[in-house]
């Protein structure tokens, strides 16, 4: 069972954005994060050993709750899933704090794997600071590091760029790109992770972010409520996680009841 979690920031009225702090030269915001979850399967590889994503088995969630309360809704989804039979748990992210704390708290012991597509773009960038990514030598270095990260040593990559540090142009995001790397060193053996045909990429999730969220809900225009936004993701993710029929029928089943309570209070 695989596992994964991102966020994005969906376009909200203005009074969802009371008192809110954003990334606006006033300090104020525009969006709020709408988060997202999903779980899938694999249950077998193909002749290369290249992992194949079970058929339908995609589950998603989604909510604009804080991390602590987004991971209890993740960790029931699981549940939900049949977490508990599973031979092996993996938890894929960006490499976003918030993430690996809500993988602490509700998946202790599953296998931790950062995107392999974040980690490399880190290296790129880790390179640009270094020599600069389009000359001869950071083309060239790029090329290195890549096979590295595929041979478990990326604490080797991190290794070399701290002996280069001192011919940095731009020393301070040097510095980053390696802090970077080394908060997640034990999550990037990417050679050991494909030699056991796990997946190493987020993208679904990251898919998920574009579909439910981003070509539905950011449209040009679109300002939602908190409920509306809430109603929408529901719908979105009973959609794509085949769900809808149950959906719709607990929506029916939830009003049929409010308005039984109306009438027994009338």
């Amino acid at each position: 069972m695989y596992i994964c979690a991102d966020g994005t920031g969906l376009p909200m009225r203005p009074e969802e954005l009371t008192g809110r702090k954003g990334k606006q030269a006033d300090g104020s915001a525009k969006t709020r994060e709408a988060k997202l979850g999903c779980v899938l399967l694999q249950t077998e590889v193909d002749p290369e050993g290249h992992p194949i994503r079970k058929e339908d088995s995609t589950s998603y969630i989604r909510s604009f709750e804080p991390a602590a309360e987004f991971g209890l809704l993740l960790r029931q989804e699981a549940q939900r899933r049949g977490m508990t039979q599973a031979t092996t748990i993996i938890f894929i992210g960006d490499g976003a704090a918030w993430i690996w704390e809500l993988v602490r708290v509700n998946f202790p012991g599953a296998i931790l794997i950062l995107d392999f597509y974040h980690g490399l773009q880190h290296v790129y960038g880790l390179v640009d600071a270094l020599w600069g990514k389009e000359t001869p030598e950071g083309k060239k270095l790029i090329g290195f590091w890549k096979k590295r990260l595929f041979k478990d040593q990326a604490s080797r990559i991190v290794a070399d760029a701290k002996a280069r540090l001192e011919q940095s142009p731009d020393t301070e995001q040097a510095r980053k790109e390696i802090g970077y790397l080394e908060n997640n060193l034990e999550r990037m053996t990417y050679g050991t992770f494909r030699k056991a045909g796990y997946f190493i990429g987020s993208g679904v999730v990251e898919a998920g972010c574009k579909t439910v969220i981003g070509k539905s809900m950011k449209c040009s225009g679109m300002f939602w409520s908190e409920a509306g936004g809430q109603g929408m993701l529901d719908l979105w993710c009973a959609f794509l996680s085949n769900r809808l029929d149950a959906f719709c029928q607990a929506r029916v089943a939830h009003h049929a009841a409010k308005n039984n309570s109306l009438a027994l209070a009338a």
